[in-house]
């Protein structure tokens, strides 16, 4: 069977025998499986995580189980990483931080033709039934959009916010945010700037001068919270100057390993601005996100702009990183 790896900056195409399973396990046939800004950072980038293995927004089909919950046919969300629910952090509601989330994961990834999931996957929550009403590609981005629905969970409400970087994580930030909070959408690439006017956000240039549009918009105070959706630290930077007084800001974009911060402490320190992280997901958020997406509360099939099959997995990558397209999707 075919996958894809990451090797030497690129992306290439490799053979293996079908994973065998063991007791618990079951395969997966991937039918639809999304390429996410960390998958990029793991190609071209310096990704700060344990894992490599690129592929991890999956959707499929139970090809065989060896487990008693589910059997052939079933249609599925597959998380690559779950934790224990039992240690300090998940016992603290610290799902991600757990020491086995990152240790968990799936065979071979994601971006494969089948894909088995271990028995520990399975037994703690990774695999997740997918209503009729969902299709596979809709299913596959129940990922990110969970991913985002932990950061605006942990912004609280707010009434205005500003989102830097218009990709899809952005983007679906941005309009998770739109149901209570006036939105401004930062970045420099005219094509996601023009693809979210359908969406009725207020969409910027980087280029211009930000942080003046946006405190014009807010009585010269700046947002309630920003969402830095980009590994770029410069964007943090920026981030500073368009965030009020009491404000918080969220790194969500995944930075390069050795990134590094410069900006005027006492200036953070002074003004009582809250700085946040957050980048991972459980299945709690995902199975919020499945409710969202089968609501059609936030469309999600909307952001997809491309499309390629399995063997065409170099392309996927080489147009998302060149940012020339929203969503990009592999199908099986």
């Amino acid at each position: 069977m075919k996958f894809a790896s990451a090797k030497d900056g690129k992306v290439v195409i490799e053979n293996m025998e079908t994973p065998q399973l063991n007791a618990g396990d079951i395969l997966v046939k991937m039918r639809a499986c999304g390429v996410c800004g960390s998958d990029l950072e793991k190609v071209y980038g310096s990704y700060g995580m344990a894992s490599k293995k690129i592929g991890h927004e999956i959707a499929g089909e139970v090809a065989e189980s060896k487990s008693d919950s589910f059997i052939k046919g079933d249609r599925v969300f597959v998380h690559h990483h779950v934790p224990c629910y039992d240690c300090y952090y998940c016992k603290h509601d610290d799902y991600v931080l757990c020491t086995e989330y990152q240790k968990s994961n799936v065979e071979p990834c994601g971006l494969a033709e089948y894909i088995r999931v271990p028995a520990w996957n399975v037994s703690k929550g990774g695999v997740i039934r997918i209503a009729d009403a969902i299709t596979y590609e809709e299913a596959a981005l129940a990922e990110p959009l969970a991913c985002c629905i932990k950061a605006v969970n942990k912004l609280g409400k707010t009434e205005t916010a500003a989102v830097i970087g218009a990709g899809p994580a952005g983007l679906m930030n941005a309009l998770l945010l739109k149901e209570h909070a006036e939105v401004f959408l930062v970045d420099t690439n005219d094509f996601r700037l023009d693809f979210a006017q359908k969406y009725d956000l207020i969409g910027i240039n980087a280029k211009d001068d930000v942080a003046a549009i946006i405190k014009d918009s807010t009585e010269g105070r700046g947002v309630d919270a920003v969402i830095v959706a980009t590994g770029n630290v410069k964007a943090l930077e920026l981030s500073l100057q368009v965030v009020r007084k009491g404000g918080k800001i969220m790194i969500f974009g995944v930075p390069s390993k050795g990134s590094l911060l410069d900006f005027d402490a006492n200036y953070l320190f002074s003004n009582e601005i809250q700085l946040l992280t957050s980048g991972y997901c459980s299945e709690l958020e995902t199975k919020a996100a499945l409710r969202i997406i089968e609501n059609k509360t936030v469309d999600v099939e909307s952001l997809i702009t491309h499309r390629f099959p399995l063997d065409k997995a170099p392309e996927a990558f080489d147009i998302a990183h060149r940012g020339e397209g929203m969503k990009v999707v592999v199908t099986g």
